[in-house]
């Protein structure tokens, strides 16, 4: 947890040269500028302005000056760039001219939630997540095809899984950024590819997942390849999700947020699937379309995995793809859950594996487009209260 003076003693010391103010727009996408290390001070003190009108999701022309303050907390040093005038990276908060909080920051928006949880009703969230994506060859003049990189299944090991090598790349890059991964494995589609994280605070979570989506791009191109994250690259094959795991500090108040997150699936899960090929993923290959929960039911928008401890019980929410911001869809699933523990909501009745079909058919379907998904998002008084808009 670094303070200003200690990143600023840091870039003096470690002969920084750049520093990339990272930001994301309205889809999630991060965007950054460089500055020289001489301006970070004033950085800090005064921020750095930028033309917000330009940036998907964010003002009109009218209002296009909005100013990044880095967040010293985040400071990582990029190990793929020279050793000699080193580059670091912080994530910064958005604001305007006057001071105050940019509406449309999601990362505070989320850092909001997590302590007004935290310090209204003493709970706090643990996310964990599991990111999929695909590994495609660049044809002769360097652009992305979609021909897989390997044509193994899920958990194969080398030579058929080629993917081995930068998937430890990859873990290795992470590492070195004070990113600590979990497990990594070849999925069930050609060239896909899964690399999970261990849990931590919310934000810290959704910093991570942008860093390694960041990370496993610039690992892939190092090799000639193309990382797709999109959520259904190939019409035939498995689709790429970002499955959450979400539980609270109170192991007690899980089932209630389960019940909150349930009740508000189908108002969140335009955020959720923000693209239009998202809804060819949903109900095919393990991906979800019921909303209901079940425990090991990997059909089901929430599954509860077996485990041997019972302090690691957590709710994975199946249904996100890895083009969703994710700093936004974490504010909406604790908000969702907070709703389901203020008011001590009871959860549906379980779905297991197996169940008759019959009953299957009788429960409530996720949205099936993008359309119908934002109307139902766009009438949401819930959706409203959290984003203010």
């Amino acid at each position: 947890m670094y303070t200003v003076e200690d990143v600023l003693d840091y870039v003096k010391e470690e002969d920084v040269k750049f520093v990339r103010l990272a930001f994301f727009d309205l889809n999630g996408v991060q965007k950054n500028i460089s500055i020289m290390a001489d301006q970070l001070e004033n950085a800090f003190d005064n921020g750095v302005s930028f033309d917000a009108s330009a940036i998907c999701g964010f003002e009109k022309a009218e209002k296009s000056d909005l100013f990044l303050y880095p967040d010293p907390t985040t400071l990582s040093v990029l190990p793929w760039r020279p050793n000699t005038g080193k580059v670091v990276r912080m994530f910064c908060s958005i604001k305007h001219s006057d001071g105050k909080d940019y509406e449309k920051d999601f990362r505070t928006m989320l850092k909001k939630t997590v302590n007004q949880a935290r310090e209204k009703y003493g709970i706090e969230f643990h996310i964990g997540t599991e990111i999929e994506f695909y590994l495609f060859k660049l044809n002769e003049q360097g652009e992305p095809t979609k021909t897989p990189f390997d044509n193994a299944g899920y958990m194969d090991i080398g030579p058929e899984d080629k993917g081995e090598n930068i998937r430890r790349e990859i873990c290795f890059t992470l590492e070195q950024m004070g990113i600590q991964p979990e497990a990594s494995h070849h999925e069930e589609g050609p060239g896909q590819n899964e690399i999970d994280f261990h849990y931590s605070d919310a934000v810290t979570a959704a910093d991570n997942a942008a860093t390694f989506k960041w990370v496993v791009r610039t690992r892939a191109a190092n090799q000639g390849l193309y990382a797709d994250f999109s959520p259904k690259p190939l019409a035939d094959k498995a689709g790429s999700g970002f499955h959450i795991n979400l539980s609270c500090s109170d192991s007690s108040k899980n089932k209630y947020a389960m019940a909150g997150i349930l009740k508000h699936a189908e108002e969140i899960t335009g955020f959720l699937n923000c693209h239009e090929e998202s809804y060819n993923r949903l109900g095919e290959h393990k991906a979800p379309k019921y909303i209901c929960w079940g425990k090991e039911n990997r059909l089901a928008f929430i599954r509860v995995p077996a485990v041997t401890n019972e302090n690691a019980q957590r709710l994975e929410i199946r249904s996100a793809d890895c083009e969703c911001n994710v700093y936004l869809v974490l504010n909406l699933l604790i908000n969702a859950a907070l709703d389901g523990i203020k008011n001590n909501i009871e959860p549906p009745q379980e779905i297991p594996c197996g169940t008759n079909p019959a009953e299957i058919k009788n429960l409530k379907l996720l949205p099936d487009t993008l359309e119908a998904a934002k109307k139902i998002a766009e009438n949401s008084s819930f959706i409203k209260e959290i984003l203010g808009y």
